[in-house]
């Protein structure tokens, strides 16, 4: 495969105890330090080694609050008005 990153930036949803809509960079190496409730059926740390070795690469987690964390919910409106200010965001970073 000729597509090697340098970095790579996971953005999932994670229960972290803020407001709904809030957004968190965090370190997976932190993810002891700063607990996030999952849905997945990996542990989020554990998926995050794997890309990390998998791709040789940095990882860097980009968490969102949501507001309910049940199974097949969709985005609630701040969720879903975060979700677009973080694309934009990105959109202007990246090249």
């Amino acid at each position: 495969m000729d597509f090697k990153p340098t970095h790579v930036l996971l953005i999932d949803a994670a229960v972290l105890g803020l407001k709904p809509g809030e957004v968190r960079l965090v370190d997976p190496e932190r993810l002891v330090d700063f607990p996030a409730v999952s849905t997945h059926m990996l542990p989020l740390r554990i998926f995050c080694d794997y890309v990390e070795k998998m791709a040789k690469a940095e990882i860097g987690l980009l968490l969102i609050e949501p507001e309910r964390a049940d199974f097949g919910e969709g985005l609630t409106g701040e969720v879903e008005a975060s979700a677009k200010q973080v694309v934009s965001v990105l959109l202007k970073l990246l090249p």
